[in-house]
């Protein structure tokens, strides 16, 4: 089988001091799990891998195990193959990642089993004219107001809902970015 990219995405790593991990070890360790061209991008838990396999709940599961036993803590990953990023990414709504400088834009990742429609009715309705929302398989394209980000309903919620455990969200600058690695 030929040898497929992949991304993986720690969940609140390297945050205010906590759960801390070293990028140059987080590499090694996905190294001795067998992985094959390892990158990391930036402090916050982004790695960009190579298997000749494709079973991501695998994946998910070593990852999960090697991180509670080489660095003491709990943290949810979210694995996805490259294409289907690249898939994603190719089908942002135009008012996403685009150079607007007063609105922020981010991409969250819903990890399994929780659904859309999961996190829609935790979170509730995004703010009319501070916020919108649109989803797109395992993710969901999110836009704000930088100045208004306070007023806007799903800022909060996504970090201090019972459901903010089952997302991880990025920047459309790094997703775009770790999409190319």
């Amino acid at each position: 089988m030929d040898m497929r990219r992949y991304i993986a995405l720690l969940r609140g790593i390297n945050i205010s001091g906590k759960n801390k991990i070293p990028m140059a070890e987080l590499k090694k360790e996905f190294e001795k799990l067998g992985f094959e061209e390892v990158k990391t991008y930036l402090n916050s838990g982004n790695v960009i891998f190579s298997s000749d396999e494709d079973d991501i709940e695998k994946f998910t599961e070593q990852i999960e195990t090697m991180i509670k036993n080489q660095f003491g803590f709990v943290i949810p990953v979210f694995v996805i193959a490259k294409e289907k990023l690249g898939d994603i990414l190719r089908n942002t709504p135009g008012w996403w990642g685009n150079d607007n400088k007063e609105i922020y834009d981010n991409l969250i990742f819903i990890m399994p089993p929780a659904t859309f429609s999961d996190v829609y009715n935790e979170i509730g309705e995004p703010k009319e004219g501070l916020e919108k929302i649109m989803a797109y398989k395992e993710a969901v394209f999110w836009s704000f107001s930088r100045k208004e980000y306070q007023k806007t309903n799903w800022w909060s919620k996504t970090a201090n809902s019972s459901i903010s455990s089952k997302l991880t969200i990025r920047t459309a600058n790094t997703v775009r970015k770790i999409a190319g690695m």
